[in-house]
């Protein structure tokens, strides 16, 4: 059963020698919890520049998969440890994603929950910098 939820987005991301940059986002979003599987899904906006994109994380055993469609799409792949690529699919073409998460932990019940990602990601083979991701998950 679809619930609607209220989601606490925080990404950070550090680039070398550069100061990391945060970016908050509280949205509205769906979670739904199917087949051992759970599912969070909001609809992007201007404020993410990923306007008509529709983002999800699906929570598995072991790894977590983030999937956007829409304007543009990507799958990327997060499993400790493990490297996965992915196209990142844009109007204007399409890039060649690598991640590799350093730590994945999430904790998902019926009223919520976390999902905390800490990845290294490389664009086009090309280091991009490391990115930490928090999301809090709460009940309407």
């Amino acid at each position: 059963m679809k619930k609607d939820v209220m989601l606490f987005i925080q990404g950070r991301q550090s680039y070398g020698e550069q100061e990391p940059e945060t970016i908050e986002l509280t949205t509205e979003g769906t979670m739904e919890f199917r087949n051992g599987v759970w599912d969070i899904a909001y609809q992007e906006s201007a404020l993410t520049g990923l306007e008509g994109v529709t983002t999800t994380f699906r929570v598995e055993p072991g790894k977590v998969i983030l999937t956007r469609e829409g304007a543009l799409n990507s799958q990327m792949v997060f499993q400790e440890g493990v490297e996965h690529d992915s196209l990142y699919q844009m109007p204007f073409g399409a890039l060649l994603l690598t991640v590799k998460a350093t730590s994945v932990f999430f904790d998902i019940v019926p009223d919520g929950g976390t999902i905390d990602l800490s990845y290294n990601i490389n664009i086009e083979n090309a280091e991009a910098g490391v990115i930490d991701y928090h999301l809090d998950i709460r009940a309407k």
